[in-house]
């Protein structure tokens, strides 16, 4: 990767995004918990700004070994900690203040995180988030470098794009390297432009455009299972799922 890319001056409307992370009891988007999360904002330099918070939960649910083992957190670890009635609206009260700040929320796979919290919201009766722009680097990396060959994780990417990421699977540390990844690719991004889809000039123009290419890399993704599978169902939607 040219080490010109780097030093591209990002638009003012990427100057403060906000980074957010789960971490959960498992991968069932309606029905797992969360059990640690973070959001922090940064400015396009990658500097961490002031009004970050983490939350560790007690998810109200046993947290199976599976899941343990990949982000640290047992059930001994959470029995104080604060339960989700109190901790997911937290989440979703700071989530909404970017929004209404009008700073992006970039999420790395973002309809994981999201839909896990949209099902959350709903089990407590609160309100979702209501959704400004979401910035998600694996929907834009899927589509800007659609043939690289390769996993596609958090650690692949930022391998990539140079980042460290020394910690994973903790959601502070996950947030903020996808957040690097995110500002690495968008970078890229725009020093492919025109070679590839134009860079947009808005934070809600790239919303949109990703929205359109999740759907799109959903389409695809069913088309390829259901040679295997043929009773499988693409679940659209970005950045939360159309189950209902």
């Amino acid at each position: 990767m040219n080490e010109n890319t780097h030093k591209l001056e990002l638009p003012e409307w990427l100057s403060t995004i906000a980074v957010f992370d789960t971490e959960t009891t498992g991968l069932n988007l309606r029905e797992d918990r969360i059990v640690t999360a973070s959001i922090q904002r940064m400015n396009s330099n990658g500097e961490i700004l002031e009004g970050g918070k983490d939350w560790v939960i007690n998810p109200g649910i046993p947290i199976p070994e599976i899941a343990s083992k990949v982000h640290g957190y047992y059930d001994k670890d959470v029995q104080e900690s604060p339960k989700p009635e109190v901790a997911i609206p937290e989440i979703l009260d700071a989530i909404n203040a970017c929004f209404a700040e009008g700073i992006p929320v970039l999420a790395y796979n973002a309809a994981y995180d999201f839909t896990i919290l949209h099902y959350e919201a709903k089990r407590y009766g609160l309100h979702p988030v209501e959704f400004g722009n979401v910035i998600d680097p694996l929907v834009i990396d899927k589509t800007i470098d659609k043939y690289r060959k390769g996993k596609r994780t958090l650690g692949a990417a930022a391998e990539r794009y140079n980042v460290s990421l020394d910690n994973a699977h903790t959601a502070k540390d996950d947030a903020i390297a996808a957040g690097h990844v995110g500002l690495g690719m968008l970078r890229f991004y725009l020093a492919q432009t025109p070679k590839v889809v134009a860079f947009p000039n808005s934070a809600q123009e790239l919303h949109e455009m990703q929205a359109k290419w999740a759907d799109e890399i959903e389409a695809s993704y069913a088309k390829w299972r259901q040679v295997d599978v043929p009773e499988y169902k693409p679940v659209f939607g970005w950045p939360v799922k159309n189950f209902d």
